[in-house]
């Protein structure tokens, strides 16, 4: 009689991935909700989303470190789950006149960097070399992601704290400073290896 053993399951499914699945899937999920801005319903229910959302990013790495959940799809999806998050949520808040003005640059800067770094990154990767990531870029990215959670509360949170927006345009502005800053070290780090390729 044959030994039944369980089905082990597959690393792809595993918690830390199952938890960028869910930042990816709330990409969508919080532009939809966006596309009504003058709906305060609508506004308080994308606030809660990308608060979530923001918090899976978190928590994947927790969960990856802590229980050895660590994968190439997981570091794959990662950084890409981040990029899309800021990215859509950038040019819905442009499209809705929530980020005007001045603070277009700054939106514009982080969009601007994220291609930047992710295109060198790609590149460094064909040549087996490894950007890892600064302590400066991780606070980076949390005061991104807190800046944008002002920005989509918008309307509905001047309700409960007024200066939400201008808290948000504030904060987005020291963002876009230490995207330069990260985006110029990336820089450094990773041209001397596009400089010395012999291709």
């Amino acid at each position: 009689m044959n030994a039944v053993f369980p089905r082990r399951r597959s690393p792809a499914w595993n918690l830390a991935n199952c938890l960028t699945y869910g930042r990816l899937v709330a990409v969508p999920v919080v532009v939809g909700l966006l596309f009504w801005p003058d709906e305060l319903v609508a506004r308080f229910a994308a606030f809660g989303v990308f608060v979530a959302a923001a918090i899976t990013d978190y928590l994947d790495g927790y969960v990856a470190r802590a229980y050895a959940q660590s994968s190439a799809l997981g570091r794959m999806l990662d950084p890409i789950a981040d990029k899309l998050l800021v990215a859509a949520c950038l040019l819905m808040l442009t499209a809705d006149r929530t980020i005007q003005g001045w603070a277009l640059w700054a939106a514009i800067v982080i969009l601007c960097r994220e291609i930047l770094v992710s295109g060198l990154r790609e590149y460094l990767a064909e040549l087996k070399v490894g950007v890892p990531v600064s302590r400066v870029a991780k606070w980076k990215t949390t005061l991104q992601l807190v800046a944008i959670g002002f920005l989509v509360a918008g309307p509905a949170g001047e309700t409960i704290l007024p200066g939400t927006i201008a808290i948000g345009t504030g904060l987005l502005w020291v963002a876009a400073a230490l995207t330069l800053y990260t985006g110029y070290d990336y820089m450094r780090a990773g041209i001397r290896h596009v400089i010395d390729d012999p291709r």
